[in-house]
């Protein structure tokens, strides 16, 4: 027996839009699981029957509360926030961060043209995690430059700094097109405490905010809270969330929202998975078998495998994207956490060892501080524009 939950939309604010433009309320649906079991040869997709979801029920809703799935756990990196209006700059959000700091504070004393000057801005970028490799490349190509006397002052460096850092960011600065495909199925993926939850809510207001109907999977059974917090999210900003509540095969969860967007002809399926480590292999070969089951309904699904990183985790970052991309396929990465104390340079570091596409970028808590990677709001907020 399948069981409903339903609530009216709200009423819009700054980052909901308009009530007419507003997707179905948030649906969670709860079963007897279909239960996915796996064979030496195959994955077996064993359906006590078809989801099915009941049309909209009008509730009524007061003006100023908006109900929520009761008893949500508080965590800091994946309570859905409050809506806000406001919208601020890269500038302002990276200012605090430790490559900002670094880079300004290095250019504002007026250094000399010189190896010092060189030596220093090595430091700065090894101590904001952009990496050895990606480091050493950029110096040597301004001691180059330098000692060929291309540069008649610091000014000038300053400036080929900030052109060669674009350089490195621009070829992954791609946004995602989600318009291959309907569903378009988007498979998130990373390790606990990265903001994964987070990412995937306002990933949902971005794609309402564009006119597509976004539907939620709560794949992640694992994470007691997991799931509630995504049933928050959707309740936030009135996207259906597909469930069976804790310890449920994940698997089966995502097979079938799948079934239920492709029903309901939904633009967009986001599905959250268990954050785990990239040393468990164990858990690591459960998306493999997501990626199978998802295969039974859609060959070419999922569309997208985007891993969340946290931005402060430095050069640990590279050794998990390194084996979830064995194992996951990841074909996009969201950086997380970048405002605040994040150090920021691993963005660089990502580009240089991998190429992958840097699909969005997390500058707040809000739902528009998620935001489509710019390379050149980027290294503006990271560097001064002149010296002094």
């Amino acid at each position: 027996m399948f069981k409903f939950w339903k609530k009216a939309p709200a009423q819009p604010d700054a980052t909901t839009g308009p009530a007419d433009d507003a997707v179905p309320a948030a649906l969670q649906v709860s079963a007897s699981a279909p239960q996915v079991t796996e064979t030496a040869e195959d994955a077996v997709v064993q359906a006590a029957g078809t989801p099915i979801i009941a049309p909209p029920v009008a509730i009524a809703v007061s003006d100023t509360t908006e109900s929520a799935p009761s008893e949500v756990p508080t965590l800091d990196e994946d309570q859905p926030p409050a809506p806000t209006s406001q919208r601020v700059s890269w500038r302002e959000r990276l200012a605090a961060s430790g490559f900002a700091r670094g880079l300004t504070a290095l250019f504002q004393r007026n250094p000399r043209l010189d190896d010092d000057l060189l030596d220093d801005i090595e430091t700065c970028l090894l101590t904001a995690d952009v990496g050895v490799s990606a480091t050493q490349s950029l110096i040597d190509d301004l001691r180059r430059r330098m000692h060929k006397r291309e540069f008649a002052n610091a000014a000038e460096l300053l400036s080929a700094l900030r052109s060669a850092l674009r350089e490195m960011l621009v070829p992954v600065a791609v946004p995602l097109d989600t318009s291959s495909a309907r569903p378009f199925v988007i498979l998130t993926v990373g390790v606990n405490g990265v903001g994964k939850t987070t990412s995937i809510g306002k990933m949902a207001w971005r794609f309402q905010q564009q006119g597509k109907h976004v539907l939620l999977a709560a794949g992640d059974t694992f994470r007691a809270a997991a799931v509630e917090q995504l049933k928050t999210w959707g309740a936030r900003h009135q996207v259906p969330v597909v469930s069976q509540g804790q310890n449920a095969d994940s698997a089966s969860v995502i097979f079938d929202a799948l079934q239920s967007a492709q029903a309901k002809h939904v633009d967009v399926l986001i599905a959250d998975t268990a954050g785990r480590l990239h040393t468990q292999s164990g858990l690591m070969d459960e998306l493999a078998k997501v990626r199978r089951v998802l295969g039974k309904l859609d060959a070419s699904a999922p569309h997208e495998v985007l891993m969340v990183i946290d931005g402060t985790t430095g050069q640990n970052a590279i050794s998990q994207v390194r084996q979830f991309r064995q194992h996951a396929r990841v074909t996009g990465l969201v950086v997380t956490k970048l405002d605040g104390t994040a150090k920021g340079g691993v963005i660089f570091a990502l580009a240089r060892e991998f190429g992958l596409p840097i699909r969005f970028v997390g500058l707040g808590e809000k739902a528009p501080d998620l935001r489509e990677f710019d390379p050149d709001a980027f290294v503006d907020a990271l560097l001064p524009h002149s010296l002094g």
